[in-house]
């Protein structure tokens, strides 16, 4: 295990201790912990949008390849015909 010291304003160091107190642990066991935790929550978020993506690739509706031909269609019937005037553009 790697040594390391940290120096702490002093008001942050009574901070730890009252905390540790509380918990009946020591301010060493606590930093440790909460660092872990920390790190945790890094490594989580990290991996978090991975995860997430194939976790809804995974969750239903599956849709099947007509779902997706009427989509398409849906979305094509929305559009406006033609390109717009770039007149029109300009007023927006």
């Amino acid at each position: 295990m790697a040594n390391l010291t940290i120096d702490l304003p002093d008001e942050l160091a009574r901070v730890l201790a009252r905390i540790a107190e509380a918990q009946h642990t020591t301010v060493q066991q606590l930093t440790l912990e909460r660092l872990r935790s920390l790190a945790e929550d890094a490594s989580e978020a990290r991996l978090s949008p991975r995860l997430t993506l194939l976790q809804v690739m995974k969750e239903p509706p599956h849709l099947t390849a007509s779902d997706v031909d009427e989509l398409d269609a849906v979305i094509a019937a929305g559009r406006l015909p033609g390109p717009i005037a770039p007149t029109l553009l300009t007023k927006l």
